[in-house]
Parts: structure tokens; sequence; C-alpha cells
């Protein structure tokens, strides 16, 4: 490769190469995060106030509701828009866990409940479980090491 090849191709890759404003993706992430828990903690009021549920089955229904709002707005690709303007604040939250397994079922939907939606359902999802479970283990055992030896 020449050297004209070189620097046009470096001019190709300055030119195709999005440029994004750090502290404009830190507020959106922040606004889309803050609604999002925003919305969590007014369910969890509704549930506690209005409803008389405790703080724990608030919590579990607040916990569904953000899910099935996730994946409904998921399934009308509405969540996909909120997630390129809102970056990690709309993927961090278990909303963004919930558009995380939902876009796959939706995906490969026409490749059949087995083949399409059973084997990549938790294509995205799939890591985090795996690797989520497998810390918690390690995480246990290592407590369990230190309060026997420590006893």
């Amino acid at each position: 490769m020449t050297e004209q090849e070189k620097q046009q191709y470096q001019e190709y890759i300055k030119e195709i190469t999005p440029v994004h404003c750090l502290w404009k993706q830190m507020l959106r992430a922040f606004l889309t995060g803050g609604f999002i828990c925003l919305l969590g903690q007014g369910i969890l009021n509704l549930a506690m106030d209005k409803m008389g549920m405790d703080r724990s089955m608030a919590g579990s229904w607040c916990s569904l509701i953000l899910i099935f709002i996730s994946v409904v707005l998921t399934g009308f690709g509405i969540y996909p828009k909120i997630v390129k303007w809102g970056g990690a604040g709309a993927l961090v939250p278990i909303t963004g866990f919930a558009n995380s397994v939902a876009s796959p079922a939706i995906e490969y939907k026409k490749e059949g409940q087995v083949f399409g939606v059973g084997s990549k359902i938790f294509t995205i999802a799939g890591p985090v479980i795996l690797y989520g479970i497998f810390t918690s283990w390690v995480l246990g055992f290592l407590y369990w090491i230190i309060n026997f030896w420590a006893k």
C-alpha cells in the first residue's frame, strides 16, 4: 500500500467515523436512566400508597411492569430508538435487560419456535446471565470459606 493510499484510507476512516460529544452522551444517558428510575419510583409509590402493598410486593410489581413496558416498546420498535438516543441510560436498567431478551426473540421469530426463538432468545442476555451466575457462585464460595475459617 502506497503512502497516498494510506492517507486516502485515513481520510475515509475519519469521514465515516461518527463523532460523539461525550458530555451530550452522558447527559442523554442520565436523563434516560433518570426517567426510567422516576417511572419505577412512581409505580412503587402507587403500589404502596394506593394499593396497600408492602415494599417487597410493590417492588416485584414495579419490576414486572417495567419489564412489560420494555418488551411492548421493543415489539413496536420504540425501545431501540430510546436506546439509540439515551445509550447506557436505557441499557443498564432492568428495562434494557428485557429489551436484550425480547429483541432476538422478535427478530428470529420467522425461523420458528425452536430454531428461531428458542435458540436465539438469549443471544445477547445469555452471557450476562452466565457470568452473573458464575460470579455469584464464586463470591458465595469465597464468602463461605472466609466464614468457615473465621469460626
